[in-house]
């Protein structure tokens, strides 16, 4: 590996898994804890979203910094399987919070918070669908394949930082919602929840330092670069020269 990549990765997997221990200090502590049916379904959402939509999703970025000397097939599955797990979470999250609603009557959609976490969602899952349909599929054509790649990545990491910046509104308005009175008075829960917002920033910078160093980047294997001219070769009738 790189010099200093390793240091990253391992900062960035102790940032992830604080992330949700602090996740679950809150919710547990203050808000009562987490159940699918009651009253405290709504707190499956902030607890899948920072697990699906941050620690899964930016775990997922990483996957060809990290798997270095793997078969370039095995790690598009794997970063294709991270993926599509981060989505079922985040699923799963949303569905919890319009149960929660509809329970206590409460209307949906109307927040920042929830426009903009619903457009982060469905531009996640536009952009898994397409980069299964690219990469990983067979069938696209090589110049389509070259052309595609840079919006993908641009897209990739623009959901990510959407979806941090969505989970630092959803935590401002539960704090509102819940503590408007005492969230100026400094209330251990407010602390609290504001930690969590600024390990979110530590987690979201850590993940885009590491995907914005060209000399981390994955170095394609010899064979990748055969096969590679070989596929232009078959499937555009291109000279590999």
């Amino acid at each position: 590996s790189p010099a200093g990549l390793s240091a990253f990765v391992a900062v960035s997997q102790v940032l992830g898994l604080t992330l949700l221990a602090t996740t679950g200090a809150w919710l547990g502590r203050y808000r009562g804890g987490v159940a699918w049916h009651g009253t405290l379904q709504f707190n499956v959402h902030p607890l899948c979203m920072v697990l699906g939509m941050v620690f899964l999703q930016g775990d997922a970025l990483l996957v060809y910094r990290v798997f270095r000397q793997e078969a370039k097939r095995s790690t598009k599955v794997l970063h294709a399987l991270l993926h599509g797990l981060a989505l079922g979470i985040a699923l799963v999250g949303i569905v919890a919070v319009f149960e929660s609603h509809r329970t206590k009557g409460i209307p949906d959609m109307y927040s920042l918070h929830s426009w903009c976490g619903m457009a982060t969602f469905v531009l996640y899952l536009l952009q898994w669908l397409l980069g299964c349909g690219f990469f990983l599929l067979p069938g696209a054509p090589f110049s389509l394949r070259g052309r595609y790649k840079p919006h993908h990545i641009f897209f990739g990491i623009t959901v990510f930082i959407l979806s941090i910046a969505v989970c630092l509104l959803g935590i401002t308005e539960m704090l509102l919602f819940n503590i408007r009175d005492s969230y100026s008075l400094f209330v251990p829960e407010g602390v609290l929840a504001n930690t969590l917002g600024v390990l979110l920033v530590a987690f979201g910078l850590v993940v885009g330092y590491m995907l914005t160093r060209d000399d981390w980047k994955r170095p394609p294997l010899a064979e990748e670069l055969a096969l590679s001219m070989d596929f232009k070769t078959l499937t555009e009738g291109e000279s590999p020269g």
